[in-house]
């Protein structure tokens, strides 16, 4: 059982600081002073729920991630993510975000609409934001910058997802220039984000696969898509800072190309129903540091004992070696139990102290 608590609905106290340290041991998969936490991103409810209310002094425009920042460090984390909400690829309107179809919202079909599409300017965005968020961070904590989705992903959003797979065989130049477009401009907004001191790594997100494969061959992914994942990486070596990529679905067709390819350092998002944490963790921690795992649905499902139980086994198999941190395999949606959260979380806060 857990040590010092009284309910697994209790907030768990935290008593170390941020220190980013920590991550950056993970990601050059090394092994941390304390075992550490990694989440994508957390909820709405959950933040107030950690961190109370927005601080009245915090600038205009950036009390939720503030909010979030301070309760990702009340939580124990040595980092919060953050995206630049002024550089986005715009698409059509989606009946359902939740349950979109990713054939909806589409808007280019063609030379024509590509051409007059009106592809957003990287550096236009405003980039001093990360000064004003750096004031009022908590000490010891850094930025991971991520994307407004990624290569693909966008690339669906922009085309469609059968409308892009069709395109390969009929306008196969059209897709090229489409990848380049998105490509092109996403490594320029990781350029100018990686140089700031308040940011400490990036996160390519950007999904890729189903639960059976990946959504394109591996070739065509070879072709289009992952030369602009190698440019991103290359960007934050370049400003001396690790990358990591967050992709959902079954990427064991083309994991040699993550590691040995595009060189990145972490690898975020797993799923039970494709590959549980423990063996991705068996199979590749000494290439790649591996990023949470504790699978969504199973923290859904299961009575926190058992996740607190997961979660403590996960740490006892990392503890020599490193090179992972503690998440869930995803993130954490409103619909996750906040028991079954806490409970993966008190694992590391115990195991810190064994």
């Amino acid at each position: 059982m857990p040590k010092n608590h009284g309910g697994w609905d209790e907030v768990p106290v935290v008593s170390a600081p941020p220190d980013f340290k920590n991550l950056l041991a993970v990601l050059e998969k090394g092994k941390p002073a304390r075992p550490t936490l990694f989440e994508f991103f957390l909820n709405d409810p959950l933040y107030r729920r950690l961190a109370g209310l927005p601080d009245p002094r915090w600038p205009s425009g950036l009390s939720n991630t503030l909010l979030a920042a301070h309760a990702f460090a009340k939580a124990g984390y040595d980092y919060v993510t953050f995206h630049l909400p002024d550089f986005t690829f715009e698409a059509g309107a989606v009946r359902q975000q939740a349950t979109r179809s990713l054939n909806e919202g589409a808007v280019i079909s063609d030379r024509a609409s590509f051409d007059t599409y009106r592809w957003p300017d990287p550096a236009a965005a405003d980039y001093r934001v990360f000064d004003r968020i750096a004031l009022h961070l908590p000490k010891g904590m850094k930025v991971i910058v991520s994307g407004p989705g990624g290569v693909f992903e966008n690339a669906i959003k922009l085309v469609g997802y059968e409308a892009l797979c069709c395109m390969i065989a009929d306008d196969e130049r059209l897709v090229f220039d489409v990848f380049e477009a998105i490509g092109s401009r996403l490594v320029q907004y990781y350029r100018n984000c990686i140089r700031h001191p308040a940011i400490g790594a990036l996160i390519g997100n950007d999904d890729w696969g189903f639960k059976s494969q990946t959504m394109f061959a591996p070739a065509d992914m070879r072709r289009f898509i992952f030369p602009w994942h190698r440019q991103i990486v290359e960007a934050a070596h370049a400003a001396g800072k690790p990358a990591i990529l967050h992709s959902c679905g079954c990427l064991g067709s083309v994991m040699d190309d993550v590691v040995d390819g595009m060189k990145y350092d972490a690898k975020h998002s797993y799923e039970d129903a494709i590959q549980p944490v423990e063996g991705a963790y068996a199979q590749y921690h000494g290439r790649i540091a591996i990023l949470g795992g504790i699978d969504v649905d199973f923290i859904c499902r299961s009575a926190p004992e058992d996740v607190y139980n997961r979660s403590l086994r996960m740490l006892e198999l990392s503890a020599s070696s490193g090179a992972y941190a503690l998440g869930t395999g995803n993130s954490v949606p409103e619909y996750v139990p906040d028991t079954g959260y806490f409970a993966m979380i008190r694992a590391a806060l115990d195991f810190r102290n064994t």
